[in-house]
Order: C-alpha cells, then sequence, then structure tokens
C-alpha cells in the first residue's frame, strides 16, 4: 500500500509512537508499504512549532533530517495537487487541502486521526485505529 502521512501522524510516528492505533502502527512500520510525505507537513510543522503549538525536541534544522529518515517517498506540490485542492469539498485549512489533494492526486491512501478528513469519497483514507 502506498500511504500518505498527514501532519499530525508523522509527528507521532517521531515523537509520539504510542499515540497511533495498533492497525496504524503496524501498517506504517510493514515494509510492504511505501511511505510519503507532502512538503505541506513540513511547512506545518515548522509553522506550528515557530507558534509554540508544536515542541520540537531539538531545533527544526537538526529534528527535520531525522523525521525524514523512514520517508520513502517526497510528493512534489504540483500545480495539479493545487487545483485538486481548490476543488475538494473540504474545510479551509489550506495543509488539510493540500495533503488531501495529494493523496487523490497521487492515489495514495491518506492515514489520519482528522474525522474531517476521513471518508471523503474519491480518496482513499485510513483512520488511526
Amino acid at each position: 500500500m502506498r500511504i500518505l502521512l498527514d501532519t499530525h501522524i508523522w509527528i507521532w510516528l517521531v515523537e509520539s509512537p504510542s499515540r497511533l492505533g495498533i492497525h496504524t502502527a503496524n501498517e506504517l512500520a510493514n515494509t510492504a508499504n511505501e511511505l510519503w510525505l507532502s512538503p505541506v507537513s513540513t511547512w506545518e510543522v515548522l509553522t506550528l512549532h515557530r507558534k509554540k503549538r508544536v515542541l520540537l525536541p531539538t531545533n527544526p534544522g537538526d529534528w527535520l533530517p531525522q523525521a525524514l529518515a523512514g520517508i520513502q517517498r517526497h510528493a512534489p506540490l504540483t500545480h495539479e495537487i493545487v487545483l485538486a485542492a481548490e476543488r475538494l469539498v473540504l474545510h479551509d485549512d489550506p495543509a488539510d487541502r493540500f495533503i488531501a489533494a495529494t493523496a487523490q492526486v497521487h492515489d495514495l491512501t491518506l492515514v489520519t486521526a482528522d474525522q474531517r478528513l476521513l471518508g471523503l469519497g474519491t480518496i482513499r483514507t485510513m483512520a488511526n485505529r
């Protein structure tokens, strides 16, 4: 399975794996699965860190390479994704829109705990359970 991590799932995977559900943790650890991350998630983490809503254990420049270590694929932010994000019937959080559109365009399964992103119809999602 090709899995796109929602930002909070990525943070939990790196910093608080106990927050991941058993099924989610097993899927993320399964080497047959491919883990994807959008650069929008990096932007979101750095923004939340700057606003002190997410506390990273080290400075972002040191944290980021370590946090990216287990990610096999980095999903590009393309014009096609931006257009798909604009077409989504979804709340106005730009990060969520870009991440959901990334899953749609690249045919990925979005793993999330965000109820607003689960069951989006044309986007495959996996709940954190």
